[in-house]
């Protein structure tokens, strides 16, 4: 997928709006998939997000961030960590396989299907320039800031 058109989707989004990528043109957009709001992963990383969002948009950066839960969880999520970007919720997955993040996770013991914590960046063309899977929490934002600096 790397250099190629990222796929289109309108999701609901935090703040009673709805998000459609193609009409991002033009700004160089985040998007970072995680399994599920206020849990502690999740949360961190979320936070590291938040504590870099003015250096995101001094790079001409939209950050959004996506998981399956519902708008209404994500708008708790959202106002209990004060998070500065809006929260998508893809209840149907239909974003989630665009992307290729679905996955069966181990989780006590049990096979179960969720999210593999990932983020792609898009240029302001709409192309996909960079993508992690499997992400470790821990100084991952900055190095998502690194490359957005980077185009």
């Amino acid at each position: 997928m790397i250099d190629q058109a990222a796929p289109d989707f309108t999701l609901p989004a935090t703040g009673e709006q709805s998000v459609t990528l193609s009409a991002l043109k033009g700004t160089k957009i985040v998007l970072y998939f995680y399994p599920k709001d206020s849990t502690p992963g999740c949360t961190t990383e979320s936070q590291q997000f938040r504590d870099l969002h003015d250096q995101f948009k001094a790079a001409g950066c939209t950050v959004f961030g996506i998981s399956r839960d519902s708008i209404k969880s994500h708008e708790n999520f959202k106002a209990k960590q004060a998070l500065p970007f809006e929260l998508l919720s893809d209840k149907d997955e239909t974003v989630c396989n665009l992307f290729g993040v679905m996955k069966l996770k181990n989780m006590y013991g049990k096979q179960v299907r969720g999210i593999e914590r990932s983020t792609f960046v898009i240029d302001g063309n709409g192309t996909l320039r960079h993508e992690w899977r499997g992400v470790k929490v821990p100084g991952h934002a900055q190095a998502v800031l690194d490359v957005v600096n980077s185009l």
